[in-house]
């Protein structure tokens, strides 16, 4: 399997060069060259067995792939449910896919405690030592730090916005005391640590000086992992007509790796995109234009965004491949800030697409509704997956909500609104009293240079 550019300037690479470049030296992100047909998924062998399957044809060819099925159980070994991704349904007939017991209680763990483990393989393997740049929104830090920390081949430095993550999501960032872990608070938004991420990324010589490597959703590898838990959710519902998947998502990669794996086969059925306030996706959707905006904090962190990297990828497809055109749409979007679909791409994109949005007020409602109704306790994110799902869905058709992060995530947020303040698991439970490590930067690429210099300098 080969992997190519979504700008189409950039030679096809290798499945472990596209791990560890992250971003192509064009400035497009990484996908197959075709969508492999999916292996059948069996639920009764397991989640591991089920991961194995899917991700065979990704790493063919791979220093991963006679060893994939160890990495694959080591990852998914610790997690704190025996089924590793559960599906339960509530009382009102929804299908919640629990994504939130891995180490960090976040859906995020699922794909990166994978690609840590894969990025230490390879870089042993070339003898050589990486140093890992993200930006996080809430939750993909903690489980990359998770992921990452103490391995010997690998640094990892993630950014934050600062001020605008969960007290529970920045301590499981800044309290990791392995000395290759390094939490950056950024004084800006989350849009800002991500322009700062792309900024080093695409400035080659930094790039090559640092040995720099990307975990964010940037990462093909992640979205990779990330298709198994829909195959997995497909197969778990085979006897019901293809759910409609509801996606709480600002970024686009988690709804992607939705929609690859239904490329892929998988049994799924229409996609809803679920925003908050910083809704940009949802108004794509609905009619065909995305326009950025300011970055608006809410109660459902992780999701506010306004440039939503991962839609390159679709915008690939949908262009039938043509990088170029990507190349030009992207630049035209970074330019006036606005993205405007013509009519028969529009209408293409909403043939598996469906979209909405709540605003502050109605993530609170929705997460009282359904203790009220259905005592059960959902995280912001969550709440609103399902809200927009309930708006948006058929109802002839079951439901599918993921579930992307553990209520603990959020107790003062879901305390507000239920009344039920939800307590971290046991091996969380001293988490507010674990002294912190952090460093706090203005916005500025000059400044995270300089610091990254700084941690990479003691490795050479």
């Amino acid at each position: 399997m080969r992997y190519v550019s979504t700008r189409g300037h950039a030679p096809p690479v290798t499945f472990d060069d596209a791990l560890l470049q992250g971003l192509a030296p064009d400035g497009g992100l990484y996908l197959p060259e075709r969508w492999p047909r999916l292996a059948p998924v069996d639920p009764a062998r397991g989640y591991a067995a089920a991961a194995v399957g899917v991700l065979e044809p990704f790493v063919e060819g791979s220093v991963l792939a006679d060893d994939l099925e160890g990495l694959v159980r080591d990852a998914y070994g610790s997690f704190r449910h025996p089924e590793v991704a559960p599906l339960r349904t509530l009382p009102d007939g929804t299908r919640l896919l629990e994504l939130f017991w891995g180490p960090t209680l976040s859906f995020k763990d699922y794909a990166l405690q994978l690609v840590g483990r894969m990025f230490d393989r390879v870089l042993t393997a070339r003898g050589r030592r990486m140093l890992v740049l993200g930006a996080t929104s809430g939750d993909t830090g903690s489980a990359a730090i998770e992921a990452c920390r103490d391995r010997e081949a690998i640094d990892i430095v993630i950014l934050y916005p600062e001020g605008r993550v969960s007290e529970v999501q920045r301590r499981q960032m800044t309290t990791v005391t392995s000395p290759n872990v390094h939490a950056v608070a950024v004084e800006g938004t989350f849009d800002d640590c991500q322009a700062l991420v792309k900024a080093m990324f695409s400035d080659a010589e930094a790039r090559e000086e640092l040995g720099l490597g990307a975990v964010n959703s940037i990462n093909w590898a992640r979205v990779a992992a990330q298709t198994v838990y829909y195959a997995w959710a497909g197969a778990l519902l085979a006897e019901d007509p293809a759910p409609t998947v509801a996606v709480p998502t600002g970024n686009f990669g988690n709804v992607y790796a939705a929609h690859g794996a239904a490329s892929m086969g998988a049994r799924l059925g229409a996609l809803v995109v679920a925003n908050n306030r910083n809704h940009g996706l949802a108004q794509l959707i609905t009619t065909g234009t995305l326009r950025v905006g300011p970055v608006h904090p809410t109660p459902a962190p992780a999701m506010d965004i306004q440039i939503p990297s991962n839609l390159e990828r679709y915008l690939f497809e949908l262009f039938g491949r043509d990088g170029t055109r990507v190349d030009r749409t992207m630049a035209t979007f970074r330019a006036s800030g606005s993205l405007r679909l013509d009519p028969e791409h529009h209408a293409t994109l909403r043939r598996r697409f469906r979209a909405g949005w709540i605003d502050d007020a109605g993530i609170s409602e929705a997460m009282a509704r359904a203790y009220r109704q259905m005592a059960v306790v959902f995280d912001p994110h969550t709440a609103v997956g399902w809200e927009v799902g309930r708006r948006h869905g058929d109802p002839d058709v079951p439901l599918l909500t993921v579930a992307t992060a553990h209520p603990a995530k959020f107790p003062d947020v879901v305390e507000e609104a239920t009344g039920e303040r939800p307590e971290l698991p046991a091996d969380l439970a001293d988490l507010y009293e674990r002294a912190e490590r952090v460093t706090t930067i203005p916005a500025d690429p000059g400044r995270l240079l300089g610091l990254l210099r700084r941690v990479a300098a003691p490795s050479g």
